[in-house]
């Protein structure tokens, strides 16, 4: 067991250690790191995560982060708006709007359908992706979720809900390798398959 010359340094490699990626070794290295750092730059530090978890929203809209109840995007109106864009986080989202070749508007699902994880329906942004088809217009429908089974599934779900509505459902060309998640595609893969989107079949 690793033993600390200060608590105070132990509970700050603890608290560091939860973070993704991050073990106690990486955590105690983040830490002497911000003791070298100025107090100033440390309290700079402190306040912008401090302000991120208490002052940053979701938009009301899409589900995407934002300063303000709507998103930059939704806000855009040189946004094609009778086009959304499905993805699973807003990491996705991200990583569509570098490729620059998407004009639409997006929805935020905070996550696929995962039974082995709990994760049903219910506990996705779906109900509110149908209420947007049914009120705003809506034309496509593109489904940009990873290429894994529980990809395939809530692709397959969101198509039996949108069944019957005058919206075209579609789904990102598979230039994306079979489970490969969408953040970690290059732009020019990922914008390719963007506008070599096809309708989903069945």
């Amino acid at each position: 067991m690793q033993q600390y010359p200060s608590r105070l340094l132990e509970k700050a490699v603890e608290e560091l250690a939860h973070l993704p990626g991050v073990g106690r070794k990486t955590g105690l290295r983040f830490a002497l790191h911000l003791l070298r750092e100025k107090t100033e730059d440390v309290d700079t530090f402190v306040e912008a995560l401090k302000a991120l978890r208490h002052d940053v929203k979701y938009c009301q809209r899409c589900h995407n982060i934002s300063d303000t109840d709507t998103c930059d995007i939704c806000a855009n109106p040189r946004r094609d708006e009778s086009t959304i864009c499905v993805v699973e986080n807003i990491q996705d989202v991200m990583a569509i709007e570098n490729t620059q070749q998407f004009s639409g508007l997006y929805h935020v699902l905070g996550g696929i359908i995962s039974p082995i994880d709990g994760i049903g329906p219910n506990d996705l942004e779906i109900d509110s992706l149908i209420e947007r088809v049914e009120n705003e217009g809506v034309r496509e429908v593109i489904l940009a979720l990873a290429s894994t089974m529980e990809g395939d599934t809530t692709n397959f779900y969101i198509s039996r809900k949108l069944k019957g509505k005058a919206v075209r459902v579609s789904v990102i060309a598979r230039g994306i390798s079979v489970g490969d998640e969408l953040e970690y595609t290059d732009e020019i893969t990922l914008g390719r398959s963007i506008l070599n989107r096809t309708p989903l079949e069945g």
